[in-house]
């Protein structure tokens, strides 16, 4: 499932936390492929596209402005361990602020369908979330994505750039052609590694690589999706899909792109972000070196033409949880400004 760095889940192992005590802290629940026992911050559609010759749903929340609507309409697109629940308190802000805000499950993620042998690519992904605007009569959006959405908005930024008004990159992962340094695993391998995940795993690794070591009660929202499907009715399913999700991370960088990016850009990186998959596999001598965000944001700034860069110092991999306010002041600002 999250299948980006073992050697954070041998360091995590230290804290000795059992799947048991994991459940038992987090009331955790099993969820199946669906998630249909689990609630959504907002009400949650489904769009229904054919991809690969097969009908699948994509979930989404179209959340329209608390107030004072501006007419402007926000894409906001997850991450690999995530889903669009994730974004509740972001969702809240900028309604608030007068957006419309757009928050899609990818295939293969969240409540949306989870087709077994599926080719995934940020192509595929991208055409599914312009079909979905299409639908919805929404012809230009800021789109913001994080983590591995962060390489879907450039992706779909870069395929759609009249659709894209501007782009905000969060922590997105992909900012290094690992596969450069890295050897390739297999997906058989990658699948039977996928299937030894447990709770304890899940949160040892996010605890390790998200949050330096430090959990808090407020982070066990992150852990009820992906640690409730290594409990649930479908944990084989979902652990090839995150096997072949983590494959067309690898496989598919975007980074010799970004001088094509036309949009005003935002980069937000937490500096103490150390994320970057295959780290295990990875020589000695270079593992040390990869997933530097304190170089990385630097370098990816000055990489796409018009883009601005804000770092906040000693924050990791997931900037919304850890500190939103400084997260969302500048997610804010880049959206308003032209406006006013």
């Amino acid at each position: 499932m999250l299948n980006l760095s073992l050697a954070f889940a041998l360091l995590a192992a230290t804290l000795l936390t059992t799947p048991a005590t994991v459940a038992q802290a987090i009331t955790l629940k099993p969820q199946d492929a669906l998630l249909s026992h689990y609630d959504y911050p907002y009400p949650v559609k489904t769009f229904e596209v054919t991809a690969q010759q097969r009908p699948l749903r994509m979930a989404y929340m179209d959340v329209a402005p608390e107030k004072d609507a501006n007419g402007e309409t926000v894409l906001l697109l997850h991450g690999k361990n995530f889903s669009g629940a994730y974004w509740a308190r972001t969702i809240e802000n900028l309604t608030n602020q007068g957006y419309r805000v757009i928050a899609p499950d990818q295939i293969g993620f969240g409540k949306s369908s989870k087709p077994e042998g599926f080719q995934f690519s940020f192509q595929a992904l991208a055409d599914n979330s312009k079909a979905l605007l299409d639908a919805l009569g929404v012809e230009r959006v800021m789109v913001a994505g994080h983590s591995m959405g962060g390489m879907l908005a450039t992706r779909f930024a870069l395929m759609f750039p009249d659709t894209v008004e501007k782009l905000v990159l969060i922590n997105p992962i992909g900012l290094e052609d690992w596969k450069r340094t890295t050897p390739y695993q297999p997906i058989d391998q990658a699948i039977a590694q996928e299937k030894q995940q447990t709770p304890a795993t899940v949160k040892n690794y996010m605890t390790a690589a998200y949050f330096d070591g430090k959990w808090k009660a407020e982070y066990n929202p992150l852990l009820a999706i992906q640690a409730g499907w290594t409990i649930g009715p479908d944990a084989d399913r979902i652990a090839e899909i995150d096997a072949l999700t983590s494959d067309m991370v690898f496989t598919q960088p975007v980074l010799y792109e970004f001088g094509d990016l036309n949009a005003p850009t935002l980069l937000i990186i937490g500096t103490r972000d150390r994320t970057a998959i295959g780290r295990n596999r990875a020589p000695d001598s270079i593992r040390p070196q990869l997933g530097r965000y304190d170089r990385l944001g630097k370098l990816t700034a000055d990489a796409i033409p018009n883009a601005q860069l804000v770092e906040l110092d000693n924050i990791g991999h997931v900037p919304q949880f850890e500190d939103f306010d400084r997260y969302m002041m500048a997610f804010s600002e880049f959206l308003k400004n032209d406006r006013e």
